[in-house]
């Protein structure tokens, strides 16, 4: 079965929208730890805090603000995002994200509208999703310029996910329907964000969902069992009986290469 016919035009999602990091790639790879000591490197080298108390900075600044770009600049810290992203981003190993086949075959089966949702600024977004081989499959970049179109020097408050602004954007910037929208997310407060912009929601990383989730999935091929209904209708009768083999097929098709 060719599995590029296998979508049905009763499915329920019209577009399906990725988080990047943590996402479409392994958590294992090296690279978020390396994030957050290039974020305490910038938290000692440009503002001088303690090189003990960075880490705990970070952690805090996360759990409150969702980024340390944005607490930074609510605290009232002139932050030049540019510079910020040239020392958090900039220095990443990103040879440690290989190219990942099953992961594009995946994709290349899913006929919706793909679009990227990204807190990160668009040179790491294009960089990670080239090191994956996955650049192709996407016909949007939604990401930190995106939500904050003249932020370089500004210093007013940075627009990211969880907030209700950066979820608005979002929606408007691709043109979909949240209720046709599948959005995939391994943070759970962007996850409840989707949610409450009415979004249907994925949560990444975990086997089982939480209230402000759809649907969870351990990883991006766990699609298949998880969620087929992107690749099936809701309705279909006879869908008992075939989407098994379907399901076959698409699995075997996202193995070439592998």
């Amino acid at each position: 079965m060719d599995s590029s016919c296998i979508q049905s035009a009763s499915s329920p999602f019209d577009c399906i929208v990725f988080d990047l990091d943590d996402t479409l790639y392994s958590s294992k790879t090296g690279i978020g730890q390396a994030l957050k000591r290039n974020i305490d490197d910038f938290l000692v080298e440009r503002f001088g805090f303690p090189e003990s108390q960075a880490p705990t900075l970070r952690a805090e600044l996360f759990k409150i603000y969702g980024s340390s770009l944005v607490g930074l600049r609510s605290l009232g810290y002139d932050v030049d995002a540019d510079d910020y992203h040239s020392v958090v981003h900039g220095r990443l190993p990103y040879d440690l994200i290989k190219p990942d086949a099953k992961l594009r075959n995946l994709l290349q089966t899913i006929k919706q509208r793909k679009i990227i949702f990204t807190n990160s600024d668009k040179i790491h977004a294009m960089k990670t999703l080239d090191r994956l081989g996955i650049k192709d499959c996407f016909e949007q970049i939604i990401c930190l310029e995106t939500m904050n179109p003249n932020l370089s020097k500004s210093t007013t408050p940075v627009v990211l996910k969880p907030s209700m602004e950066a979820m608005k954007i979002a929606v408007d910037v691709a043109g979909v329907d949240p209720r046709r929208t599948l959005f995939l997310d391994d943070n759970v407060k962007n996850v409840a964000a989707g949610k409450a912009v009415g979004l249907r929601t994925v949560l990444v990383g975990k086997a089982i969902k939480s209230k402000e989730t759809d649907y969870a999935l351990e990883t991006i091929p766990n699609l298949v069992q998880v969620i087929p209904e992107i690749w099936f209708s809701e309705e279909d009768d006879q869908r008992i009986s075939h989407t098994k083999n379907d399901v076959d097929s698409i699995l075997s098709a996202t193995a070439v290469g592998a």
